[in-house]
């Protein structure tokens, strides 16, 4: 099965996604729904989300897999946060920016997290799964049955 490098990766609309939540916050700060200090509470998540978008990313290589969409994985990682979500990176990327609507505050930059889910989804993680049950069959179909697309 022939797969391709997409032109634009996850961090650019990682990055796209950031920086309209930002600009909603300044120019169209509909509702405040978190004040201080509870908004602080965006820094955890930001973290988080950075940690385990990094760290999973930083668990592929360790396999030798390469973390970019489109490349021929090597093996099927399930370890570490693999073992509780097939796609920990991009949980990693909602968490930073679900982590950023709350340190902003305001309700909308929360717009902005399903329309990046909806790329992520039908952009990357739908091909991705297609790719792994061609590369890899049976063993990649049990994972899946073992393990959750997201959470839940």
């Amino acid at each position: 099965m022939k797969t391709s490098i997409p032109r634009i990766p996850p961090p650019f609309y990682f990055v796209v996604g950031l920086t309209a939540m930002i600009l909603l916050n300044l120019f169209v700060p509909i509702g405040h729904w978190l004040v201080f200090p509870w908004r602080y509470t965006g820094i955890i998540l930001i973290v988080l989300g950075f940690s385990l978008a990094i760290g999973s990313g930083m668990f592929f290589r360790k396999f030798g897999t390469d973390p970019r969409p489109g490349t021929r994985a090597a093996v099927i990682v399930t370890n570490g946060p693999f073992k509780y979500t097939r796609n920990p990176m991009y949980l990693g990327y909602i968490t930073m920016l679900i982590g950023t609507s709350t340190l902003l505050g305001t309700l909308s930059p929360l717009i902005i997290i399903p329309i990046f889910f909806l790329i992520l989804h039908t952009q990357f993680v739908l091909r991705e799964e297609k790719w792994m049950e061609d590369w890899f069959g049976g063993p990649y179909l049990e994972y899946k049955k073992k393990t959750p697309r997201w959470l839940i």
